[in-house]
C-alpha cells in the first residue's frame, strides 16, 4: 500500500467571531499519531487581517482515510471551509 501526501487549507468559520487560527494550528498538530503524519502547519495571512491554516499530512493511501482525518480537523471549533490544495502519492 502507499502513502498519500496531502495538503489542506483550512478556512476560519465565517459565522464566529474572533477565530483564533493558532489554536487550530495547535489542535491540528496533536491531530498527528501512527496514521496521520502531520509534518507541517502553517497560519498563512488571507486578507484584511484574516488567516488561515495550511496542513500538510502524509498517511497511507487506505479507504476513508482522508475522510476521517478531514472529519477530525473539521470537530475543532472555529474551522470553516476545509479545502484540498493538493494531493498527491509518494
Amino acid at each position: 500500500m502507499g502513502m498519500v501526501v496531502m495538503t489542506y487549507k483550512l478556512n476560519p468559520d465565517s459565522d464566529v467571531e474572533d477565530v483564533n487560527t493558532e489554536d487550530i494550528a495547535d489542535y491540528i498538530k496533536g491531530l498527528a499519531n501512527e496514521v496521520y503524519d502531520v509534518q507541517q502547519v502553517e497560519v498563512k495571512p488571507l486578507a484584511f487581517g484574516l488567516k488561515f491554516v495550511q496542513v500538510h499530512v502524509v498517511m497511507n493511501d487506505g479507504p476513508g482515510l482522508t475522510d476521517k482525518f478531514e472529519a477530525l480537523m473539521s470537530e475543532k471549533a472555529g474551522v470553516g471551509e476545509i479545502e484540498v490544495l493538493s494531493m498527491g502519492l509518494i
